[in-house]
């Protein structure tokens, strides 16, 4: 995963396993008490200066989610979400404060819920201000809520003889990093003939239907141009 391209557990995907199967309730288990190592956690101050805060970082905690649970094994809901106080300070700025609950529920209906918060000091805008506290207390509360699940969901973070000892490892590197595997913008060429060309057959049917939708909505004008695939 991120940090790492091994998956998480050392690929023991639960994705076709029957959900209320012992094995995959052995497998859950076994995953979900594993501690995270280094690749997956991160330090920063702490509240006012003082000592550092390990945490892990909310898309990465998303992805061990899906790695663990599945893409469709688990689902977030905001239960509630409100601004805590809003104060307004000289010169237009605003300190703002939000907080917001949120479920985690698996496929089996299993859920945990958590209060988390957000909050910013000094802000330019409220308008900004109230989104970026909004957001933080979502992805706080979603975050709490998981690490109910166990240790490999973040619940290791609040173990502080861990934490001291995690950070003395040395992080994987990033091997095999392939921009073949990424998703990427498809790139049109145009010819000498000035028709597009493409370097497969499932990018030219790709390619041709954008055309066909652009052709049949612009058809009752006076002047057509053919898809490329008609040409």
């Amino acid at each position: 995963m991120h940090g790492s391209n091994s998956s998480f557990g050392g690929g023991n995907s639960l994705a076709d396993a029957s959900w209320d199967s012992p094995e995959r309730i052995d497998r859950l288990q076994s995953l979900l008490s594993q501690r995270l190592g280094p690749e997956y956690v991160a330090q920063r101050p702490g509240p006012g200066g003082a000592g550092k805060l390990t945490y892990v970082e909310g898309w990465r905690l998303i992805n061990i989610a899906n790695e663990v649970f599945g893409f469709n094994g688990w689902s977030s809901q905001v239960i509630s979400i409100q601004i805590d106080f809003c104060d307004q300070l000289d010169g237009n700025r605003f300190n703002v404060c939000a907080s917001a609950i949120v479920r985690v529920t698996l496929r089996d209906g299993v859920f945990h819920e958590d209060v988390g918060t957000g909050s910013i000091d000094n802000a330019r805008g409220k308008a900004a201000a109230f989104d970026k506290c909004k957001k933080e207390a979502v992805t706080d509360a979603m975050k709490r809520a998981l690490r109910n699940f166990g240790n490999a969901t973040g619940n290791c973070v609040y173990d502080k003889r861990y934490c001291a000892e995690v950070m003395k490892h040395k992080k994987e590197p990033v091997r095999n990093f392939h921009t073949s595997a990424m998703g990427r913008v498809l790139t049109l060429v145009v010819g000498a003939s000035g028709r597009v060309v493409v370097s497969s057959t499932a990018e030219r049917l790709r390619l041709c239907k954008c055309f066909w939708f652009q052709y049949l909505t612009t058809s009752s004008s006076s002047t057509t141009t053919r898809p490329p695939c008609q040409r």
